[in-house]
């Protein structure tokens, strides 16, 4: 275990006590943790390096996988490297923001020199402009709403910082209301892919990942300008399996203890499956919420699936 890692999770210790559900605060009218409502105008005024890559996704639509595939990527699949601190520490989260002594984000990139690696959950309208200014590179990761929405509900059960999620038809109104941390996950969406041509940013398929890794993977790499050989590219693929990161003590959160993320009510990597959502929708949940889906998304046409 890193010093980093050390530091990380007993920060995170010492600041058991001040943990709550924090509340929501609209910042342009989306919901945010309060803490990082609180600290918003320092995230808006963060100067990205133009060798700056960020990673931006709705939360639980793969954020994590494509952060270890980017870093595997860039240390040539070494696997040791890449345990060198838990996730959150090797790929600052820009906006999170948690009582002291726990690191901000923007704590954590003010020691990191360019070119860094970033992660953000902020819709396309919250990111702060000096990325676009900038010419960053942005990897964009989308996953079916109704996937994503199952996922985000276990995820907000487990984590006690977010707002307690309420039974799950009552949280199926909430994901098509836009009233969860993040905001809409409609707006997100879209908001990112109708500036992708624009905004060079590479937008990515959740169930495409699932579905063919190595070539996901290999689009990737092309984006971010790198060249690794097929046998990395192997190595890299299997490192990323869901079994392998689950596994993985720097990649699967484990290092957040329980007053933050409690494992027992249901781990952060749970299933990393395309299709789950038929185990959680009634028919009659399913009907409705494809009746709103359509409604929604009807001035765009992003090729979501929701089974591969």
């Amino acid at each position: 275990m890193s010093k980093e890692d050390l530091t990380y999770s007993e920060a995170i210790e010492k600041a058991g006590a001040s943990i709550t559900r924090f509340p929501l605060i609209p910042i342009r009218g989306v919901p945010l943790m309060s803490y990082i409502a609180n600290s918003w105008d320092s995230i808006w005024a963060f100067r990205p390096d133009p060798s700056d890559l960020l990673i931006a996704t709705y939360p639980k639509a793969g954020t994590t996988w494509t952060q270890e595939i980017v870093d595997l990527l860039l240390h040539n699949g070494d696997a040791e490297v890449c345990k060198r601190a838990p996730t959150p520490v090797r790929i600052p989260f820009l906006e999170i923001c948690s009582p002291p002594p726990i690191p901000s984000g923007l704590d954590l990139l003010r020691t990191r020199d360019p070119p860094r690696v970033i992660k953000t959950h902020l819709p396309f309208q919250l990111v702060p402009p000096g990325f676009w200014e900038n010419k960053c590179k942005v990897i964009y990761v989308a996953r079916n709403a109704k996937d994503n929405m199952v996922s985000y509900y276990h995820f907000d059960r487990m984590n006690l910082t977010q707002p307690e999620p309420g039974p799950w038809d009552g949280y199926i109104e909430k994901f098509m209301r836009g009233q969860l941390s993040w905001g809409s996950w409609y707006d997100h969406v879209k908001g990112y892919w109708v500036e992708r041509e624009k905004r060079n940013i590479l937008y990515l398929f959740y169930e495409d990942m699932k579905e063919n890794p190595r070539r996901e993977v290999e689009r990737i790499m092309k984006y971010m300008d790198l060249s690794v050989s097929d046998e990395v590219i192997n190595k890299i693929v299997e490192l990323t399996s869901f079994k392998n990161m689950k596994e993985n003590p720097m990649a699967n959160y484990s290092c957040v203890p329980a007053p933050v993320f409690d494992h027992s009510i249901s781990p952060f990597m749970r299933k990393g499956e395309v299709g789950d959502w038929t185990n959680h929708f009634t028919p009659e949940q399913s009907k409705m919420f494809d009746e709103d889906y359509e409604e929604q998304m009807k001035d765009v046409n992003i090729p979501f699936r929701t089974l591969i």
